[in-house]
């Protein structure tokens, strides 16, 4: 795969080229050390490079093999968007995102791997950019290559959007929760603590029914958990989040949706916006009326 662009201004050297276009130093030096080529206008170039105006240049990469310790999976994979260098997947709750011990054969990366050879494509190793719990639902930004993956690796320039569902309302009904965040012993638990990293959420209430409020939430930090336990900390669990006080039995898992996904693809500089609809099993409890039982 081979990524080059036109150089206009004053005379600079490859690697100042290359980062300004956002390429990685570990991807320079991955081709500095033979994984690859450096282009200037179609030819191959090695040792000291200069970019004068008017000079197409950039690098070759070879193509990603697949990972074989990765395995396949044909299960359904419900793709939003994609375009040669981004996929972004609406992922089921109860889906894990990456392989485990707990389960290797049949992880959001499993389904995006199957979904890449079905369809014939010559990167084989997916690179996820956001990640969800296994039981939120909702949009994952998935790169298709080592060079897309370096370019956002640092999460400038992706907007996630939450749909979380509590009970009750918070006060006020907008705002800011900065709160730091930290581990309690080897749980999987995180609490809201002053020695914690700190953690920031806005957030607004959309609507109460049922006393169930639908409140949205954005992400200016990303802590593990960090919704999870910011609502917590509010008194305010999620609905069905047993880990965090949340009455299990009105759902079966945290009602926390990944509801939007906007990203500025560095390579193009357009925008894209995705969207993925509000989930069956939260659906269908709220046109019940989030029953207790």
């Amino acid at each position: 795969m081979q990524f080059s662009w036109q150089h206009h201004g004053q005379p600079c050297s490859m690697k100042r080229f290359l980062t300004d276009h956002g390429i990685s130093m570990r991807l320079i030096k991955a081709v500095k050390h033979g994984e690859g080529h450096f282009i200037v206008n179609e030819k191959e170039r090695t040792g000291a490079i200069t970019i004068n105006t008017g000079d197409v240049a950039g690098i070759w990469l070879p193509d990603e093999a697949g990972d074989p310790d990765v395995a396949v999976s044909q299960q359904p994979l419900a793709v939003v968007f994609e375009d040669a260098n981004w996929l972004v997947v609406d992922k089921p709750a109860g889906l894990t995102s990456v392989p485990g011990p707990s389960n290797a054969t049949d992880t959001l990366v499993n389904r995006v791997k199957g979904y890449l050879v079905a369809q014939r494509a010559t990167n084989l190793k997916p690179h996820l950019l956001t990640r969800l719990d296994r039981d939120t639902s909702g949009l994952v930004l998935v790169a298709k290559n080592r060079v897309a993956q370096g370019m956002l690796a640092d999460g400038h320039g992706i907007e996630k959007t939450y749909w979380a569902w509590i009970e009750g309302t918070l006060t006020p009904t907008r705002g800011t929760i900065d709160q730091p965040i930290g581990r309690v012993a080897d749980q999987p638990r995180r609490v809201v603590t002053p020695n914690g990293q700190r953690a920031v959420t806005r957030y607004r209430v959309l609507a109460t029914e049922h006393g169930v409020s639908r409140v949205e939430l954005q992400l200016v930090t990303g802590r593990t958990h960090q919704i999870r336990v910011h609502l917590a900390a509010m008194g305010h669990p999620l609905i069905g989040d047993a880990l965090y006080g949340g009455n299990e039995r009105r759902l079966g898992r945290q009602a926390l949706h990944a509801v939007a996904l906007t990203f500025t693809d560095p390579l193009t500089g357009k925008r894209h916006s995705c969207q993925a609809a509000v989930p069956a099993d939260i659906a269908r409890a709220r046109l019940a009326g989030w029953p207790v039982e």
